[in-house]
C-alpha cells in the first residue's frame, strides 16, 4: 500500500516537473502559432499517440459513464486551456498563474460536496493553502507592480474551477475500473470534440508547413507526447492513486518548476523574492498534504455513487 502511494506521489511530482516547463514550448511557439492552435495541436497528437500505446477499445458501462467522460473532457482539456489562454491576452502571466493556484482549494470544497469525504478537512489543509498562495504571489511577482485586468483575472478563476471539476470528474471515473491509459485518450477524444467548435471562432489555420521548422517541430512534439498524451495518463493516475485533493496540491509546484526552469534554461536570475517564494510554496504543498494517519482517506469510495446520480439528475 505504501509503495502504491509513493508511485502516485511520484507521478504527480513527474507531471508537475513537465507542466511547469511547458511555458518555454508554448513561448516560443507563440511566435507563429496562434493559442488555440497550439491547444488544438497538442492533444490531436497525444489522442494519436495514445491509440498504439493500448490499441484495445474502451467499451463503457452505459450512458452515465459517458456523460462522465464528456464532461471530464469539457472541463479539463476543452474549457480549461481555453480560459486560461484567454486570459493570457487580457492580463499578466503572472497574474493568472496566482489565481489557477487556487484549484486545489476548488477541489477541495468539491470533493467535500461531491465525493461526500469521511470527516472534516484538518486546518493544516487551509494554513498550507494560504502559506503556498503567499509562495506564490511572491514568485509571479517577484517584486514588480501588482497591475489588476478584470476581464482576464475574472477569466482565470473559472479556469481554476473546472480544472478542480476536472479532477473530482478524474476521481469518479477511475472507480469504473478501466486502463488509465484508455481513460485519459476518451478524455481527450471528448476533449478536441468540444474543441473544435472554438476553432471557428479564433483565428485557427492548419498550416501544416510550419512544421518544417525543427523548432517548431520538436516542441509541439515536447507539448503532445509529453505534457498531454504522457502527463494526462499520469497526472490521471495519480488520482486514481492518491485522490483529487492530494493530487491538486502539486499544482502549488508550478511556479517553481518555472522559476528553476528559467534559470537553468533562459539563465533568468533567482532573486531572493523568488527564493524565498519557492520556499514557501514547497512548505505549504508538505502542510497541505501532511494528514496524520487517517485523514489520507478522506476521499475515497464512500461518495461515488454520489456524484453518480448527480450525473444523471
Amino acid at each position: 500500500m505504501q509503495s502504491r502511494k509513493s508511485a502516485g506521489h511520484l507521478a504527480a511530482l513527474f507531471t508537475i516537473v513537465i507542466w511547469g516547463t511547458t511555458f518555454i514550448s508554448t513561448k516560443i511557439l507563440l511566435a507563429d502559432f496562434a493559442p488555440v492552435e497550439i491547444l488544438f495541436f497538442r492533444f490531436i497528437m497525444g489522442f494519436l499517440a495514445l491509440l498504439p500505446a493500448c490499441p484495445h477499445r474502451l467499451r463503457t458501462a452505459g450512458r452515465k459513464q459517458e456523460v462522465t467522460f464528456a464532461l471530464a473532457g469539457l472541463c479539463g482539456i476543452c474549457l480549461y486551456y481555453l480560459l486560461e489562454n484567454i486570459a493570457l491576452t487580457y492580463t499578466m502571466a503572472s497574474n493568472v498563474g496566482v489565481i489557477i493556484s487556487v484549484a486545489p482549494f476548488f477541489t477541495a470544497l468539491l470533493s467535500r460536496l461531491f465525493l461526500k469525504s469521511e470527516g472534516k478537512f484538518r486546518a493544516n489543509f487551509f494554513i498550507g493553502f494560504v502559506v503556498a498562495m503567499a509562495g506564490v504571489a511572491l514568485i509571479s511577482f517577484n517584486g514588480s507592480r501588482l497591475e489588476l485586468n478584470p476581464v482576464g483575472d475574472i477569466l482565470a478563476v473559472p479556469a481554476a474551477f473546472v480544472w478542480a471539476c476536472y479532477s473530482i470528474l478524474t476521481r469518479k471515473i477511475s472507480s469504473f475500473g478501466y486502463p488509465v491509459i484508455l481513460t485519459t485518450r476518451r478524455t481527450f477524444f471528448y476533449g478536441i470534440l468540444f474543441m473544435i467548435p472554438a476553432l471557428f471562432c479564433f483565428d485557427f489555420e492548419m498550416g501544416l508547413e510550419r512544421f518544417a521548422d525543427r523548432t517548431h517541430l520538436l516542441n509541439i512534439l515536447y507539448l503532445g507526447l509529453g505534457a498531454s498524451a504522457l502527463c494526462f495518463v499520469t497526472w490521471n493516475l495519480a488520482v486514481k492513486v492518491l485522490g483529487a485533493v492530494k493530487t491538486s496540491v502539486y499544482i502549488y509546484m508550478v511556479p517553481v518548476i518555472t522559476v528553476a526552469t528559467s534559470a537553468l534554461v533562459l539563465k533568468e536570475p533567482v532573486t531572493w523574492v523568488s527564493a524565498a517564494g519557492t520556499v514557501m510554496a514547497v512548505a505549504g504543498l508538505f502542510l497541505s498534504e501532511y494528514s496524520g494517519k487517517e485523514s489520507g482517506k478522506l476521499e475515497e469510495i464512500h461518495g461515488m455513487e454520489d456524484l453518480d446520480n448527480g450525473l444523471t439528475e
